[in-house]
């Protein structure tokens, strides 16, 4: 069960938040987090798609306005996939017209905005208590090879030994056990750990990604995390 404010709301889940107003998108975030539920926010609706159709979710939040693909778009391409995953929708629009197209679209239920805090979580929550079929448990812990992460704990174990992380490098780190191989570019990981957009004079990657491969590969003698040159990196447990 899920604790914010001192009231009960349900189980904690897996959720995909596609917001690309870095305040609402923050505030909204930070809110999940802390009624007990793990949350990738992105911006971009292309980077939401592949997301929801290669990872498992327990609830998708799409705002309807996002630049490139708009959520609608990725609502319709998810539902297209037999994709049955729920989705709230956000979204600016007010009519009632724009509200029936996106439950005919398939969304499960539907949040204008301005909203409180408060019935978004209990939207969430009633979707949660829907969404009760075999294999969609709330992920609270990653495991890739011999590395283990609780998110909820916020710790992180190699070997049976704790590495101690800072908050930047677990989520750094989380960001490459999520990513199943698939290589990361410098501007995935500026929005995923950073929540920033592209800036081509920062080094902020490059620099955490070398303290962090300082705390899991050095001690270990080994490489998990192989850098892409003009790509990115992959991150490539020991097995």
């Amino acid at each position: 069960m899920a604790l914010w404010g001192g009231r009960i709301y349900g189980r904690a889940m897996k959720i995909l938040l596609l917001e690309d107003d870095t305040e609402i998108g923050s505030w909204t975030r930070d809110g999940l987090m802390q009624s007990g539920h793990v949350v990738d926010w992105l911006t971009r609706g292309r980077d939401a798609l592949i997301a929801a159709t290669t990872q498992n979710f327990d609830l998708l939040i799409l705002d309807r306005m996002v630049p490139e693909l708009d959520g609608l778009s990725v609502l319709r391409a998810i539902r297209a996939a037999k994709d049955t995953t729920p989705v709230l929708l956000l979204t600016a629009l007010g009519d009632v017209d724009d509200r029936v197209e996106g439950l005919q679209a398939g969304a499960d239920d539907y949040l204008p905005k301005p909203f409180a805090f408060s019935e978004l979580d209990a939207r969430v929550a009633a979707l949660g208590r829907r969404n009760t079929g075999v294999g969609q448990a709330a992920i609270t812990k990653l495991v890739a090879g011999d590395i283990h992460l609780d998110l909820l704990k916020q710790s992180c174990t190699r070997q049976g030994q704790t590495i101690e992380l800072n908050a930047k490098e677990f989520r750094l780190l989380e960001a490459f056990l999520r990513s199943n191989g698939r290589v990361l570019t410098r501007t995935m990981l500026l929005e995923k750990v950073w929540d920033m957009n592209f800036d081509p004079t920062t080094s902020v990657v490059e620099t955490h990604v070398s303290r962090l491969r300082g705390k899991i590969e050095k001690p270990f003698g080994d490489a998990v995390i192989r850098t892409m040159r003009g790509a990115g990196y992959v991150f490539e447990p020991t097995v």
